[in-house]
């Protein structure tokens, strides 16, 4: 290939058009979701916030009643509103189309974040 032949492949290769990133722009950036995902994305946070606590104030009442610290109605008071909360959950949860599963966050390195005992 002659000098002539060599120059007239780059300059060809220098108009050819490159490949170039797509350029992104903030519209770009929004997520497409639909109305349907964000409600059950949301109702999964809030529910795993609720159970946690439930989980909490139910071992919280548990290591009150070891303890003796409640009579025999505050312990029923205590039992009847748990089991209560648990229900409403339950429904919660089948209303949303979520599994008990969905609500058990994956903390990485620490392990879930809800026992799974």
């Amino acid at each position: 290939m002659t000098g002539r032949d060599e120059a007239a492949e780059l300059a060809a290769a220098l108009d050819a058009p490159q490949w170039r990133p797509p350029r992104v722009t903030p519209l770009d950036r929004r997520l497409a979701v639909d109305r349907d995902s964000v409600e059950r994305g949301l109702a999964s946070l809030v529910l795993t916030v609720i159970e946690l606590l439930r989980q909490l104030m139910e071992r919280q009442a548990l290591r009150r009643v070891e303890l003796g610290d409640l009579d025999e109605e505050q312990i029923e008071r205590i039992g009847v509103t748990l089991m209560a909360l648990e229900e409403q959950m339950v429904g919660l949860r089948e209303h949303f189309g979520l599994a008990p599963e969905d609500l058990n966050l994956d903390l990485g390195p620490l392990g879930p974040l809800l026992p799974t005992d």
